[in-house]
């Protein structure tokens, strides 16, 4: 598998507090890689800089690199609206706009310019699909989106993301938020996106980070202290720190 992100020696800081620490992170393309950790230890700081969501923050540092195909997102002269057009981004809690169902999804092709009603219908009607909520949706596209269930929420985000057209996806705890019943077609979900898109997901939920990801990275205290494919993490952990997390003896 070919890496579609990297981080190479990242280090981060909030002012003179360190968060990350020398993460270096390989993300395959068309898998999915969970980052797991106990609160605070910085997978959501480091999701954020995938797409430079931690931008809008004041007196923040990067020093190392964060590559797109092979490019570094932080350069000199980098398009940042292209760079999140690029990576999406899915939240903890489901966050529809206070528009209806088809404004929701048309809301990211129209700000890109596009203003053909058939081809936003199109666009609609794909990302629907494809989110796997069209047939629950597609008789109350005039609806509002905040109408719908969590879960219908949540899948209402992830198709809103998708009418951008991104190659990466980052979610963060897509399903904390979510009852089991949902929480499984978000995995689902997942499992069929990852066959067109790069995931990379922050999840707290042990069995759920076992279930879906290909790989996993086990963050604690800004350090990358194993990175594996998800078998071995769970299966045979090299690092006694994460075997001690999986197993539940902290965090």
């Amino acid at each position: 598998m070919e890496n579609k992100m990297q981080t190479k020696h990242l280090d981060f800081y909030y002012g003179k507090k360190q968060v990350l620490k020398n993460v270096s992170l390989d993300m395959k393309e068309r898998q999915i890689t969970a980052l797991i950790g106990p609160s605070g230890c910085g997978k959501t700081t480091l999701l954020r800089l995938l797409n430079r969501m931690n931008d809008v923050i004041p007196e923040i540092r990067l020093d190392g690199d964060v590559l797109l195909d092979g490019e570094n997102i932080y350069a000199a002269g980098v398009d940042v609206v292209e760079v999140r057009k690029r990576v999406g981004m899915v939240f903890q809690q489901p966050n529809p706009f206070p528009k209806t169902v088809f404004e929701n999804i048309a809301f990211g092709p129209r700000m890109m310019g596009q203003k053909n009603r058939l081809y936003l219908e199109e666009i609609v009607e794909r990302s629907l699909k494809v989110a796997a909520i069209w047939d629950e949706v597609k008789d109350n596209l005039d609806k509002s989106g905040l109408a719908l269930s969590g879960g219908q929420q949540q899948r209402l985000c992830i198709a809103r993301t998708l009418a951008i057209e991104p190659e990466v996806i980052l979610m963060d705890e897509p399903c904390s938020a979510l009852d089991p019943i949902s929480t499984l077609k978000i995995e689902e979900l997942m499992q069929d996106l990852k066959k067109q898109y790069t995931i990379v997901i922050v999840t707290h939920n042990m069995q759920q980070a076992a279930r879906v990801s290909d790989r996993t990275g086990f963050l604690l205290l800004g350090e990358l202290v194993e990175y594996s494919e998800t078998s071995e993490i769970f299966g045979r952990p090299r690092d006694q720190r994460t075997e001690d997390y999986i197993t539940g003896r902290f965090g």
